[in-house]
């Protein structure tokens, strides 16, 4: 039986995986953590909850020893819209905070994950089934960030035999938990306002394919890494996972053919529009297949069939993230 720690536990995925973790291997079994008390999320009555600033070693190795956790799953990070638009504080919680979890994970000898992300990659990286081993010459920070995580994990394995594991995700979509200032946030957006407003002005432009999963294939996926055979793995600290590719464009296509009075305006952001345009438009998920037998249920239609089942009908959009841009 597992014993788990989650940083950033009340974040997008963390806010999921915690539930579907306790629901695998018992509520007090799970420890989340975040660095704020959020008053709108029911996870801190749920099960055991503790503060913590992943910037503060002592008080990470304390918790992680308190409980006498044997898992660390490391998911506290400024994502990637926010971490241009505040780098230097992106390179302090990305790079300190995970560095202060490999530690914590070395000192206790714990199971190590933190995901990587599409962001490893940059604009010379292939762009069609993106390869496991490929050029890395990303071009924000959130993918410097996520480029550097990558390889502390390979030298913590390497150097101190911490067992590291990782997945890069593509953008993840969920009905449960509002956008958290990524990239590819448009694609719940997009699904919120489909229901409530019957539009929807995208930030990206029409044609702009980017790698998608849908949250439950993603949760799924962290469960099935943290419990495989690690002498199998080759790649551990980053696999390639992919689901689902898209544009705006064919996503809106797709709602239309289930809302016929939906439409999409286009209101391109500079910002975003960069970042999404040095991204991959498809992962080669071939090396998590092979290594850990990495699947997936839903496709496109799929993803939305779930979602419209799901979102709310009322006369509100869907809450924005405070730090969204």
């Amino acid at each position: 039986m597992k014993k788990i720690l989650i940083t950033g536990a009340l974040g997008q995925i963390g806010s999921e995986l915690t539930r579907a973790l306790r629901g695998k291997y018992g509520v007090e079994n799970v420890i989340a953590t975040s660095n704020v008390a959020d008053d709108s999320s029911t996870i801190p009555n749920e099960g055991p909850f503790e503060l913590l600033d992943v910037l503060d070693y002592q008080h990470f190795l304390a918790i992680a020893q308190k409980y006498q956790v044997d898992t660390l799953v490391h998911l506290a990070a400024l994502l990637s819209a926010v971490a241009e638009a505040k780098p230097q504080l992106a390179w302090k919680v990305n790079m300190e905070g995970t560095l202060n979890a490999l530690e914590v994970a070395r000192e206790m000898g714990l199971l190590f994950f933190t995901p990587s992300s599409i962001g490893a990659f940059g604009p010379s990286t292939p762009k069609d089934l993106t390869p496991q081993v490929t050029i890395q010459r990303p071009t924000t920070m959130y993918g410097v960030n996520k480029v550097a995580g990558e390889l502390l994990c390979d030298y913590y394995h390497e150097r101190f035999g911490v067992d590291t594991r990782g997945v890069r995700f593509p953008g993840l979509i969920s009905y449960l938990t509002p956008p958290g200032g990524g990239t590819t946030d448009y694609a719940i957006e997009i699904c919120y306002e489909a229901v409530n407003q019957g539009r929807y002005e995208c930030p990206l432009s029409a044609d702009t394919r980017l790698d998608m999963m849908y949250m439950p294939d993603a949760i799924q996926a962290i469960i099935d890494l943290l419990e495989a055979d690690g002498a199998k793995l080759i790649h551990r600290n980053a696999f390639n996972i992919s689901s689902m590719s898209f544009t705006p464009a064919e996503i809106a296509a797709e709602i239309k053919d289930i809302y016929p009075q939906f439409e999409m305006t286009y209101k391109v952001n500079p910002l975003l529009q960069k970042i999404a345009d040095s991204w991959p438009n498809s992962l080669d998920p071939t090396c998590a297949k092979e290594e850990w037998g990495f699947d997936y249920e839903y496709d496109l239609r799929g993803m939305l069939t779930d979602m419209f089942a799901h979102i709310p009908h009322e006369e509100a959009q869907v809450a924005k993230s405070k730090v969204l841009i």
